[in-house]
């Protein structure tokens, strides 16, 4: 099974083209399951009504045949309300014991952020859906993309420190802890949940990570889009999620007789030229989608869009993933420094930051942040000096004589 994954700028039309790349991928034989956690649904108006009952997709994950494919929308707030009701029943002993009063689940309402989580365990069930050849995920706009796929390893992060996984070793001192205290120690359950959040969220960056997944970004040509466009690829360097493609939609027909229309079209065809190669160290491709003079609407233009070349993703967008490693060169017989490799394409210096801390590494890229683990050889160094070229950061580290071992 392959999984498309779909963002782009706000407004640039980011749903329509998931609808299209579905209905396209369903033409050529394809089983597809479209993923959307738009609470506004906005694929009823595009793919048409259900043309048939609804069916589970995979475990806990509903979804109603459409347009030629199986349409499945994320419910945040039965989500939220469904997790938080489980975990109060999980920590029931600690509640009351403190004498809190559980919520019932009538009286909850959806927090922030819920929708990101809800999204992100709908994908991960639709990763496990039998019979599907394809599933095409319709993304948050791009900063919040970022952000949510970013998200499983970051909670990971906080989950090793917070909850490290080594105290649950003394649990077999809490029933005497208890005795002493003389009130029961309820941190069995935390952890518990702690390793069940763990695995799901493990389950996801899998997903997200798998050499299956690729990514495109939807994007109407312009300066306004190209801003937007460059700080959300320097995320996803910063993340190591490479793009496997550009949709330069809404694209305008060039020759037209009217000066303004052509113009329009000229800056157009010279922003969608600079984008190619943007992504990553080599070339995206930027697929043209044109312009309808309308907004989509209803089968009929799902169908005239999904006819457009180069819209059903090849292999070819999975193979980028390869090129998305961070590299440890070997410079010590030369220079006496082991260099870091970052690819930050598009990157400027101002909008980068590094600090060290312990066996970490906090890289800053714009509006964008993540704290990695240094290789194993870069532990035993410190951090001499940094320098960004051609969209690449370099760190330099020099080996730290009382860690690094003496060559005879």
């Amino acid at each position: 099974m392959r999984i498309l994954l779909i963002t782009g700028p706000g407004g640039a039309g980011r749903t329509t083209v998931a609808a299209a790349t579905a209905v396209a991928a369903a033409r050529t034989g394809q089983r597809v399951l479209l993923l959307s956690g738009d609470p506004g649904d906005p694929l009823a108006a595009l793919v048409g009504e259900p043309a048939g009952e609804p069916v589970e997709a995979a475990p806990g994950l509903a979804a109603v045949p459409a347009g030629g494919v199986l349409v499945a929308r994320v419910d945040s707030g039965e989500e939220f309300r469904q997790e938080l009701v489980a975990l109060q029943e999980r920590g029931s002993a600690l509640l009351g014991m403190v004498g809190a009063r559980p919520l019932g689940a009538e009286e909850l309402t959806e927090l922030p952020g819920a929708e990101q989580f809800a999204l992100l365990r709908a994908l991960r069930r639709a990763a496990a859906a039998p019979g599907t050849d394809l599933v095409v995920v319709d993304l948050p706009p791009l900063h919040q993309a970022v952000a949510a796929l970013a998200l499983p390893a970051q909670l990971r992060r906080y989950l090793a420190r917070l909850l490290p996984a080594e105290r649950q070793a003394a649990r077999a001192l809490r029933p005497v802890l208890a005795q002493l205290a003389g009130v029961p120690m309820p941190a069995q359950w935390l952890y518990e949940a702690a390793a069940r959040w763990d695995e799901e969220l493990a389950a996801v960056q899998a997903v997200v990570e798998a050499a299956d997944t690729s990514l495109r970004i939807v994007a109407e040509p312009g300066p306004g889009a190209d801003a937007a466009l460059r700080t959300g690829l320097l995320g996803l360097a910063l993340e190591q999620l490479p793009v496997g493609a550009i949709v330069a939609n809404r694209m305008v027909p060039q020759g037209s007789p009217d000066p303004w229309l052509a113009g329009l079209a000229a800056q157009q065809e010279k922003y969608a030229a600079q984008w190619a190669g943007a992504g990553s160290a080599a070339d995206v491709p930027v697929l043209p989608l044109g312009h309808l003079g309308r907004d989509p609407a209803g089968p009929e233009d799902l169908t005239r869009l999904a006819g457009a070349e180069g819209l059903v993703p090849g292999a070819s967008e999975s193979r980028a993933r390869a090129r998305s490693a961070w590299v440890v060169e070997d410079r010590i017989a030369d220079d006496g420094v082991l260099v870091w490799v970052v690819p930050l394409p598009g990157a400027h210096k101002r909008d980068l930051d590094l600090v060290r801390r312990g066996d970490e590494l906090l890289l800053a890229a714009g509006p964008y942040r993540r704290i990695v683990p240094l290789p194993s050889a870069l532990r035993r160094c410190t951090v001499s000096g940094a320098a960004l070229a051609d969209g690449v950061l370099r760190i330099r580290f020099t080996p730290d004589p009382d860690l690094w071992p003496r060559r005879p």
